[in-house]
């Protein structure tokens, strides 16, 4: 069982290398080696021409007229001299200029089936080329298959290559017994073609799999960067969302109440449910208007800051807040990115507030220090709220994550009967 296992390993690469192997696929040329045709011959019946097949068609015509030439002129000198004493047809010497050159056409598309044909044709034109050159190989066609053997290494596995390197070391051995010279200078010139193919066919196949390394990274980036914007739109989202609505919630309750029957009080409780509406709809706008098309239909109103800190607040004590507001510092000047986060940290305290702690006192407290934006908004227990207890959303996660975005740090927690929460923002003036 192990013999036979160790002779089918063993017979493999010679197998694959005559019938079953496979070459892989060509790859891709530089686009500077396709040059287009002009438009003044448009009738052709291809647009670009490709320089390494025109240089292969070249090539093989070279060698099967040098070949040609060759015997044709062995054959006049063999016949001078008396050394044969017919005259071969020229089809005969066309044949064997033919097998030993043409080949080298097939190499570029099918290397494996250019050499197995170049096989052959060595074995039907060695009866005329021994007896003409006085050899196995004319020169014409040592060149067909050290060109066909190089492109089988470039182009196949290790495996493959393998057989073909020993089948065609084997062969010219055994057709080429009386001159050991010229058998080493072969088998040289056989594993130099073959090395080169092999090293080229390494260097290709490192380089294709760097650049879908690089594609892989390129979509990895992409799918990260799509994440990245899909959460800050999520984030902006519920924290507009979030407050207008709690305040619309708060007020569509409160009104009625408030109203008591009277029309005109409970027309301007609904104008103002109305404004703030409209006051959602335009942020919302605002935040959607990244996912709208590319056609330049994109809202580019500013993003809230801290410059818009007195209609939040005005706007939390319409919905039943006692709003302290203090400022300390100078809050002017300040980065885009941390006057909105520190707007949005600010918002979603109060609307924390208006739905866990309603009719609560909120004390919000901003300063600026040094390099460092202090904000702490904390209130107290309100009234009973309808929220369930322990009720956890986004609002808080929304929050570390903008404090993180800009290397901060936040605190939030129950204080007393209330809750608090305290952010320090570091003012950076690329943030």
């Amino acid at each position: 069982m192990l013999l036979r296992d160790g002779l089918l390993r063993l017979a493999r690469p010679f197998v694959q290398a005559l019938v079953t192997g496979k070459a892989g696929p060509p790859f891709p040329r530089p686009r500077r080696l396709r040059l287009p045709v002009p438009a003044s011959l448009g009738l052709l019946p291809f647009r670009t021409v490709d320089l390494v097949l025109l240089a292969e068609i070249l090539l093989a015509w070279f060698l099967f007229d040098t070949g040609l030439l060759q015997l044709m002129t062995q054959q006049e000198i063999l016949l001078r001299a008396g050394l044969v004493v017919k005259r071969l047809d020229e089809p005969f010497l066309w044949f064997a200029a033919a097998v030993s050159s043409l080949p080298v056409l097939l190499r570029g598309r099918w290397p494996l089936a250019a050499w197995r044909l170049a096989i052959l044709g060595s074995l039907l034109a060695t009866p005329i080329t021994g007896v003409l050159l006085n050899q196995v190989f004319s020169p014409a066609q040592t060149i067909t298959y050290l060109l066909i053997v190089y492109s089988v290494a470039a182009r196949c596995e290790r495996e493959i290559t393998l057989g073909v390197l020993t089948v065609s070391v084997l062969g010219f051995t055994a057709t080429t017994t009386y001159n050991t010279q010229l058998i080493l200078m072969s088998v040289i010139l056989l594993a130099v073609a073959a090395l080169l193919g092999y090293n080229v066919r390494i260097r290709r196949l490192a380089s294709s799999r760097l650049a879908e390394e690089e594609q892989r990274s390129k979509r990895a980036l992409a799918a990260q960067a799509t994440l990245e914007e899909r959460a800050r739109i999520a984030r902006e989202l519920h924290d507009v969302v979030a407050h207008h609505m709690s305040v619309i919630a708060i007020q569509a309750e409160a009104v009625p109440l408030q109203a008591a029957g009277d029309a005109r009080r409970l027309e301007e409780g609904l104008g103002e449910i109305r404004a703030l509406s409209l006051a959602a709809m335009t942020e919302m706008r605002r935040v959607l208007g990244v996912l709208r098309d590319g056609d330049g239909r994109t809202d580019t109103a500013p993003q809230p800051g801290l410059g818009r800190l007195e209609e939040l607040v005005g706007t939390a004590r319409s919905a039943g807040l006692t709003v302290r507001l203090k400022l300390g510092g100078n809050l002017t000047g300040l980065p885009t990115a941390v006057s909105l986060s520190a707007y949005r940290i600010a918002q979603e305290s109060l609307s924390n507030a208006m739905r866990h702690a309603p009719g609560s006192t909120v004390s919000v407290k901003i300063t600026r220090s040094g390099a460092e934006l202090h904000l702490q908004v904390a209130n107290d227990a309100g009234r009973p709220s309808p929220t369930e207890p322990g009720h956890v959303g986004h609002g808080l996660i929304g929050m570390r994550e903008r404090v993180s975005m800009l290397g901060g740090s936040l605190w939030a927690g129950p204080v007393g009967s209330g809750f608090a929460i305290t952010a320090i923002l570091p003012i950076m003036e690329n943030a």
